[in-house]
């Protein structure tokens, strides 16, 4: 139905705000796309993800090819009985596969906000398929001993006592806020800001399934949540090239 511009009286002016409601939650649910950046979230449905657990890359693709389709199917139907999107942003219920890019990614910059519902919760942006850049409450006591405390946004799959497994500072929001996250890979090296702050800076991200290995050239962007409802929205991803 168009808009009248004949229509006189008080109707137009509550049409009108009416209208500016709708536009200004369209745009503050798609965000603005950074320069140089793609969005890898439509803001309308999950296209262009899969589904998929944890598994060790390498193990994953040694699988034959029929075995590895139907383990797609079933994981694509769990992704679907957790994972969902309301009003521009992904919901997921603290439970099921990770929500995983259909495509795989070498060097990239990524942007996403994150938001927690419930004190206590669990999440993480595996990185070319492998472990993590945390994401937990720095306030749950049960994850004191894990160095919950420090914050999110580091790499706690890293080995003990090397740079990048803790943040540098904690600058999580508190529960319910929107929290962005900015992360570089350049190679195994990762940098993190977290709300604009600098927590992670230039560290070697090792490889959790293979120690004594290299970092995977190559993998998808998983988002892993566990333990309680997480919130995604604007999800860009900028592709860096080897010459830049």
């Amino acid at each position: 139905m168009g808009f009248d511009p004949m229509l006189k009286g008080p109707c137009q002016p509550i049409l009108l705000f009416a209208c500016s409601l709708i536009i200004c939650s369209i745009v503050a649910a798609a965000g603005r796309i950074p320069e140089g950046f793609l969005p890898l979230f439509n803001g309308k449905d999950l296209s262009g993800w899969r589904g998929l657990g944890h598994e060790n890359p390498k193990k994953l693709a040694a699988l034959d090819a029929p075995s590895r389709e139907k383990k797609q199917r079933e994981d694509n139907a769990d992704l679907h009985q957790h994972w969902r999107v309301q009003d521009g942003i992904i919901i997921n219920d603290g439970q099921g596969v990770f929500l995983t890019t259909a495509k795989d990614y070498g060097d990239f910059e990524l942007l996403l906000d994150w938001r927690m519902i419930h004190p206590g919760s669990d999440s993480g942006i595996y990185l070319r398929g492998c472990p993590q850049i945390q994401i937990w409450d720095p306030d749950n006591p049960k994850e004191k001993k894990n160095g919950a405390h420090h914050g999110s946004g580091a790499m706690w799959n890293n080995n003990p006592g090397s740079p990048g497994r803790f943040p540098l500072v904690c600058a999580d929001k508190p529960i319910g806020e929107w929290n962005r996250l900015k992360i570089r890979m350049l190679g195994d090296r990762v940098t993190v800001h977290l709300n604009a702050q600098l927590v992670v800076d230039d560290a070697v991200m090792h490889n959790y399934f293979d120690r004594g290995s290299p970092m995977f050239a190559k993998g998808p962007i998983q988002i892993q949540t566990h333990g309680g409802e997480m919130q995604f929205r604007n999800i860009y991803l900028r592709e860096i090239s080897e010459n830049e």
